[in-house]
């Protein structure tokens, strides 16, 4: 009696294992291969149908039947993997982010951009394709009337010069213009559609309240009559107009010879520039300091003097990205402005100037030097196109809002764009002076600690430690990865680096997370 007890707990005991390691087994060969999960499902039955047979053939001891020892070996083969797997750094990565989802009552696995997001069509920007439409060829230009004098400057309109050509968008047919002397050293030239509302000034008018415009300072005019810029226009044969300094009959800036190209989505207009010309800006950028300029040798020589650089072709694209450091390319600000610095050779029996457009130079010679700025006030991605004679600006929308300093030099050029565009820098708290460590991909308080805990250990200095977004709870801003950057430790953190007389600095991205409507968990 008492033996066959026995057989029925070890018979209970061995249908338990087999049915619950069956299935950890199925689950398992599911996640490697679907298919050889049902595979073994199959065997499973066939194994069953065999065992009833076997059992009323022999009496049952613990283990005998040998789909136990397979299935005991399966599934002690899978549980090694798995606890492999848990101590390869990849994993136990993964795990910990799964861990923080689930400590924030979200179930979810922690969202990653699918790998069809970089699948696309295959487009060639215009700029680099050959066969694109160039707009000077096919579009008619504009056409001045109506043009008035105002206290600070003039307006005009602006009308199609011909058929519409379409080319990238649709024709705007009326524009209007404006000219502002603002200041005793700033013009303003200010093109729009002139029929603008509230159904499309959300892509023609940069609000104020999102970047400052510059206006008509209240003593424009006496300062105004002091302005060494002169405005002037032209329809031969289109519209056209330039900026010169008076002071040296200089041309700073002139469209003449191009035409004025103004449609919903696409935007050009173009300036001449001086040969080997000194222009410098239109950030943000990795290039060479002086725009569009390479060296004429071999990169890898060393240059022997200016004379070894010429202008070649540079396209500046207007496009804020977190991308890293790539040359040349578009990064994280977008700052439409540039300085254009010129030499002049001085006559000293006439005090006549004459341009420098040598990049060899004399170095026992005196040169006078006469800068001035320009700043296209647009938030639209753009293109600023840099060739030897000529800048060509390509806007996606918005419109042309110009601003030209007169300084003349560098120090009043960039005073006077500050005070009047984008605002003087913040003043910093001291501290912030100091010596700064950030990077992307810290990954908890005890690995932050290790890093401050290792300056001190070899002396070097340091003031502010930051985090990068990693430490936030799926990139939502203001919150945590509780299982990596959990409050209660970040506090003792904080503390520690407080009483060293440390600072602590976390990125956060401009970024509000909007959660699914459609997921209650996602909140």
């Amino acid at each position: 009696m008492e033996e066959h007890i026995a057989d029925r707990v070890s018979f209970a005991l061995e249908c338990l294992f087999l049915f619950s390691s069956s299935l950890s087994n199925f689950s398992c060969a599911g996640e490697l291969l679907p298919i050889l999960a049902w595979t073994y499902v199959l065997f499973v039955l066939l194994c069953l149908m065999s065992w009833s047979k076997i059992r009323q053939a022999r009496n049952f001891t613990m283990f005998s039947y040998p789909f136990s020892v397979f299935n005991l070996f399966i599934f002690v083969t899978f549980q090694l993997s798995r606890l492999a797997d848990a101590q390869s750094p990849e994993t136990a990565a993964t795990s910990s982010q799964s861990s923080a989802s689930s400590t924030t009552g979200s179930s979810r696995p922690i969202f990653t951009v699918p790998t069809e997001a970089d699948t696309g069509a295959t487009l060639i920007p215009n700029i680099e394709d050959p066969e694109a439409t160039d707009p000077q060829t096919v579009c008619p230009g504009y056409n001045a009337s109506n043009v008035k004098r105002t206290a600070s400057g003039l307006t005009a309109t602006l009308n199609l010069a011909g058929q519409a050509c379409n080319v990238y968008g649709t024709d705007i047919e009326t524009l209007n213009l404006t000219v502002e002397y603002q200041s005793a050293d700033r013009l303003a030239v200010r093109i729009v559609p002139s029929n603008v509302d509230s159904s499309n000034s959300s892509q023609y008018i940069l609000p104020t309240e999102f970047v400052h415009q510059p206006t008509v300072d209240a003593d424009a005019g006496m300062s105004s009559l002091t302005n060494d810029l002169s405005f002037v226009w032209s329809n031969d044969p289109t519209f056209s107009f330039s900026v010169y300094r008076k002071s040296t009959g200089d041309t700073l800036f002139s469209s003449r010879g191009t035409k004025l190209v103004f449609e919903n989505q696409f935007i050009e207009f173009a300036s001449v520039l001086p040969e080997n010309y000194n222009l410098y800006g239109l950030g943000e950028t990795i290039h060479g300091l002086r725009l569009g300029n390479t060296p004429s040798v071999d990169r890898g020589q060393p240059l022997a003097h200016d004379a070894d650089y010429e202008i070649s072709d540079f396209t500046k694209t207007m496009w804020a990205a977190d991308i890293g450091d790539p040359i040349d390319l578009n990064i994280y600000g977008s700052h439409p402005f540039y300085l254009d610095t010129r030499y002049y050779e001085v006559d000293e029996s006439t005090g006549n100037l004459t341009l420098v457009t040598s990049n060899e130079t004399d170095a026992m010679a005196d040169y006078v030097a006469y800068s001035h700025g320009v700043y296209s006030r647009n938030a639209h991605g753009q293109e600023i196109l840099l060739r030897p004679t000529n800048i060509t600006w390509r806007l996606l929308g918005g419109s042309i809002d110009l601003y030209f300093y007169a300084g003349p030099t560098q120090p009043e050029v960039t005073t006077a764009f500050q005070t009047s565009a984008i605002g003087l820098p913040a003043m910093q708290q001291y501290f912030t002076f100091g010596y700064h460590q950030c990077r992307w991909g810290y990954a908890n308080w005890s690995q932050l600690q290790e890093v401050v805990d290792t300056h001190e250990r070899f002396g070097i200095p340091l003031e502010n430690i930051w985090t990068d977004i990693d430490y936030m709870n799926q990139y939502r801003d203001f919150e945590n990865d509780l299982n990596t950057f959990d409050y209660d430790e970040g506090e003792r953190f904080l503390a520690n680096l407080h009483a060293s007389g440390r600072h602590y600095i976390p990125i956060i991205d401009a970024a509000i997370y909007i959660p699914n409507p459609q997921n209650a968990s996602d909140a």
